[in-house]
């Protein structure tokens, strides 16, 4: 099944894109567990980031400090807590995290061995939720954990993987001299002593084209092949996209 954009009419009309994003994590654990080795496992996360407002009161040097109010006579007197200090509208950053993690299994507990990150409108939206995307996988990468990015999001024209490697200081040729707004790419590192190479499997998406396989390396040596496109006419047939 060819990609869709789930980001502009007709389709978001109809189809709010985080219904998408919320079924297409499972889905991919479905396809994983065929391919995964014998101790090895994946699990979905969806969690949908919420803005929210903070209000505390406004400065009066009258209730800055706690005083005592008197109770009813024979009663002890309560602590009234004081008025705020400040009232202010604080904006929070709306990180959406919708994910597949793959985890090594053995009798010490599990280990996070790879990441599946599917990049929402938030993610994409101002640069400090990028920063914040952007530093989150670079933390897995630093850790040795294989980051997948797959970004569907049409509306926001900036590429979080160009951003990741701006980030350690380097760049995809084959992405310049302007990235892609929609890409499905892996990035591992591996550690020869105390030097890392960085390895990346970059392409470029397009409406009305197939998804590309991405390899999810489990250790140095072995990976599996995600083929993006059987989770995703999945998650179309379930939730009856066309």
């Amino acid at each position: 099944m060819p990609l869709r954009d789930h980001f502009h009419s007709p389709l978001s009309d109809r189809f709010p894109w985080n219904e998408i994003h919320g079924q297409w994590p499972g889905e991919m654990v479905r396809h994983l567990l065929t391919l995964l080795p014998q101790g090895f496992r994946a699990a979905p996360t969806a969690r949908p980031g919420t803005p929210f407002e903070i209000d505390v009161g406004t400065y009066d040097e009258r209730t800055k400090y706690p005083r005592h109010q008197p109770d009813r006579e024979g009663e002890t007197a309560t602590l009234v807590a004081p008025s705020p200090t400040l009232s202010v509208v604080g904006e929070f950053n709306e990180e959406d995290d919708y994910e597949v993690r793959v985890y090594e299994d053995d009798e010490t507990g599990r280990t996070l061995v790879a990441a599946i990150e599917i990049v929402s409108p938030a993610n994409k939206d101002r640069p400090t939720n990028r920063a914040a995307f952007v530093t989150k996988c670079a933390a897995l990468l630093s850790r040795g954990v294989c980051v997948s990015i797959v970004d569907l999001v049409t509306s926001k024209h900036f590429n979080l993987y160009a951003e990741l490697l701006e980030r350690i200081g380097r760049s995809d040729p084959s992405f310049a001299p302007t990235p892609p707004a929609i890409s499905a790419v892996t990035v591992r590192t591996n550690y020869t002593g105390k030097r890392a190479k960085v390895e990346t499997w970059a392409y470029p998406l397009e409406i009305g084209s197939p998804f590309p396989t991405l390899p999810i390396w489990l250790d140095e040596t072995r990976n599996v092949l995600l083929d993006l496109e059987t989770s995703y006419s999945e998650t179309c047939r379930v939730l009856q996209i066309p």
